[in-house]
């Protein structure tokens, strides 16, 4: 394995560091690799693991910056709360999934930066539910990398909810390994004063009869700034399959900024696949039809932004799942308007 220092940055993904430069998310220097401190983790059994090494540049250094890795076996309904504190963070997590599960992951604390590390797996026929919440304080720099492999006729419903922090960078890549394989994966992100958040989606079709599907909504207020690119890949051979992604962002002031980015790559001929992308101002004749009904304009707005915020996730079966993410968006719209 290469070290962090000897690795560098690839060619594969154009996007993945353009909009938010790898020296950006850096904790110190782009080629050290700090002292940090481990999160609390809670609400389930850790069983001490070891993830893959990677050659990828933010997984190598999350790797490295882990004090041993944490193996977490997901069955039925859990709840886990990661609680980051201290100057830097750090911390992996191996997630297997058995049958069908549901998992609720609610990142919080006052850490300058925080780094997370998943590589998870969905094991034949399964079925996993994930709702990812980041609730960070508003200071905070936090770096996600994310690597899932769908085994055979099973599914992944991967849900992002995400309000925290003042500059994130996610990466997040599903594998569709095995034939009936599918996910389903929505991104919720909500951009307020001078918030930046970055979120790159991969999709990779390698089986035939694989199914995807991608929505991305971002609502922007203040001088905040979202980033969404995402690639779908459906590899020779891999027929019958459909993929599809959609990036949509509603810009709440005049000096928010959104960038969408979906990409494809399709190397069969027997498949279906789509992606589209929009960015668009609140029509003000909703938040004047709000207001006359008793509301004061931060209050409209604020519900106008949950309402297209929530159907990010509509591709998402699991109705606790939604019903989880849909209270941590309200209260956080609640705390930003009172």
């Amino acid at each position: 394995m290469k070290s962090h220092s000897e690795i560098l940055i690839p060619h594969l993904s154009e996007h993945l560091w353009r909009y938010t430069p790898w020296k950006r998310m850096h904790p110190t220097e782009p080629h050290d690799v700090p002292e940090s401190r481990q999160m609390s983790i809670t609400g389930a059994e850790l069983i001490p693991s070891e993830l893959p090494a990677s050659e990828e540049i933010s997984r190598s250094l999350l790797h490295e910056m882990s004090k041993g890795e944490e193996l977490v076996i997901a069955n039925e309904c859990m709840t886990i709360d990661v609680k980051a504190s201290g100057h830097i963070t750090a911390s992996s997590l191996k997630i297997v999934a058995k049958g069908h599960a549901q998992l609720m992951i609610r990142l919080v604390g006052e850490a300058g930066w925080v780094g997370l590390r998943i590589h998870g797996e969905v094991l034949s026929g399964g079925c996993l539910s994930v709702g990812f919440v980041n609730q960070l304080t508003s200071d905070s720099v936090f770096l996600r990398s994310e690597d899932w492999v769908i085994h055979r006729d099973a599914r992944i419903e991967h849900a992002t909810l995400s309000g925290g922090g003042l500059t994130c960078k996610s990466d997040v890549r599903i594998n569709l390994a095995y034939k009936g394989s599918e996910c389903a994966v929505g991104a919720a992100i909500y951009g307020s004063e001078k918030r930046h958040d970055d979120h790159h989606f991969e999709i990779h079709h390698a089986s035939p009869n694989t199914n995807s599907t991608l929505v991305s909504h971002a609502a922007c207020d203040g001088a905040s700034r979202s980033i969404g690119t995402g690639m779908l890949t459906i590899d020779e051979q891999c027929h019958q399959s459909d993929a599809n992604q959609v990036f949509r962002n509603l810009l709440l002031s005049e000096k928010a900024r959104a960038e969408s980015i979906p990409e494809l790559e399709v190397l069969a001929d027997d498949v279906k696949a789509g992606h589209g992308a929009a960015s668009a101002p609140v029509n003000p004749s909703q938040i004047h039809y709000l207001m006359s009904r008793g509301m004061n304009q931060e209050e409209a707005v604020a519900l106008i932004a949950e309402g297209f915020l929530i159907d990010a996730f509509r591709e998402i079966r699991n109705k606790e799942v939604v019903a989880f993410l849909r209270d941590e968006l309200t209260l956080h719209l609640q705390c930003l308007v009172i």
